[in-house]
């Protein structure tokens, strides 16, 4: 059996599976989410920096996921994930193996993904080879173990082209097929602001980067929450807001298929906040970091 090992432990997050482990531990919430969440949550979406930067955030959508999955356990996640490579013009499913990270192990859902081949396979292929140097998903697949860890994945690159939410809304009728619980997931960053990233609009300093979080960030956020799929490929290209825009215009769309209404912000953040928090150091450069959970 194929197995996709992880190319970015020790970068992103901890090599060692101790480390790794205990790292999650924090991150994760102490105590019960006491946010406003519906009742069902059907997807989210979460951010792929280092665990260091926007780990809380990820960590704080899985935390929300397993405290309103306590009837029905998830069984599989479906991975939305940004393409930071060459841009194909499909979304690239890696279909069948398993994944490693220092925790182990994980199975792929090769039947989750022969539905959905026969769903989207418009849009859809399977390609397991361009999953090889992708972070956006692997990074979230540690967290799922460790909180679901009886649950598999299913990993599916989508670029951020046009026909990103005829994607997902194709991943959401094959869901409804399957006698399972399935949560699709969104990895995406939002603004990269800063002379780092050859984005300075507004200038540099503390009000340029708040207002890449207040105003830039939010325009892409506000589409999300109210779940404007077909929107968001083009708001995060046209103003550079979001690294994954295609992953979040596919869970966008997939969580409407599964009958979501409406998304709920659990944060949102950026580097430069981080910094500032957690080593009292300020920084011309930021990203943007959100969790969100629809249902």
């Amino acid at each position: 059996m194929a197995v996709r090992m992880a190319i970015v432990a020790g970068q992103f997050y901890e090599a060692s599976p101790d480390e790794c482990q205990t790292h999650i531990e924090q991150m994760l919430p102490s105590g019960p989410i006491e946010a406003d969440l519906p009742d069902t949550i059907m997807a989210g979406v979460v951010p792929h920096a280092g665990w260091v930067f926007s780990g809380d955030l990820a960590a704080l959508v899985f935390a929300a996921i397993r405290q309103n999955a306590q009837e029905k356990p998830v069984e599989t996640f479906v991975i939305f994930g940004a393409v930071h490579s060459a841009v194909s013009p499909m979304g690239h499913l890696y279909d069948s193996g398993q994944w490693g990270t220092p925790l182990g192990a994980v199975d792929v859902d090769e039947d989750l993904a022969e539905a959905i081949l026969t769903e989207g396979g418009q849009f859809i292929q399977a390609n397991c080879g361009s999953h090889s140097r992708e972070h956006s998903i692997e990074v979230q697949v540690p967290i799922i173990q460790y909180v679901f860890p009886e649950a598999k994945i299913l990993p599916l690159m989508v670029p951020a082209i046009p026909q990103a939410s005829e994607i997902g809304a194709a991943v959401g009728r094959a869901i409804i097929g399957q006698d399972k619980r399935v949560v699709c997931i969104g990895s995406t960053d939002l603004t990269h602001y800063g002379p780092s990233y050859l984005m300075t609009s507004m200038g540099t300093g503390p009000e340029a980067i708040g207002w890449a979080k207040d105003t830039n960030d939010k325009f892409f956020l506000d589409q999300a929450l109210s779940m404007q799929a077909e929107r968001l490929v083009d708001t995060a290209n046209t103003y550079h807001s979001a690294c994954g825009g295609g992953a979040t215009a596919a869970t966008v769309a997939a969580a409407k298929q599964l009958g979501a209404e409406k998304g709920y912000l659990l944060g949102h953040t950026t580097s430069a906040e981080v910094m500032t928090k957690k080593f009292d150091r300020s920084s011309t450069d930021s990203v943007g970091y959100a969790a969100i959970v629809y249902g």
